[in-house]
């Protein structure tokens, strides 16, 4: 592959600090979000419905697309993307959760 043609790709990356204030309401959210989901096997479904059963990382997991980031962007197709979550310990005041200026 060219440089030209490697120029063409960007890698976004995003990090994002979620608070649940409503661990029922989300739960509730990605069950139907899984139950609404007609292209999903049963198989994976029974797997998806016992991960997200109390779980705020999973039932996120399942609501959250990396698509809906990009989609409707001019001039862009999304051509990979990964994406996970878990539960943290998280301090807002601590120097290792401060935002790097340099990365804007």
């Amino acid at each position: 592959m060219s440089a030209e043609d490697t120029s063409r790709y960007v890698r976004l990356q995003v990090e994002l600090v979620l608070e649940v204030a409503d661990a029922a309401e989300l739960g509730r959210a990605a069950l139907e979000h899984i139950e609404g989901d007609e292209f999903m096997p049963d198989e994976e479904r029974g797997h998806a419905t016992t991960a997200v059963n109390g779980d705020a990382a999973e039932a996120i997991a399942y609501l959250v697309d990396p698509l809906d980031l990009v989609n409707g962007v001019p001039g862009v197709e999304l051509t990979q993307a990964s994406w996970s979550s878990e539960t943290i310990d998280y301090d807002p005041d601590a120097e290792d959760w401060q935002v790097d200026e340099d990365l804007h």
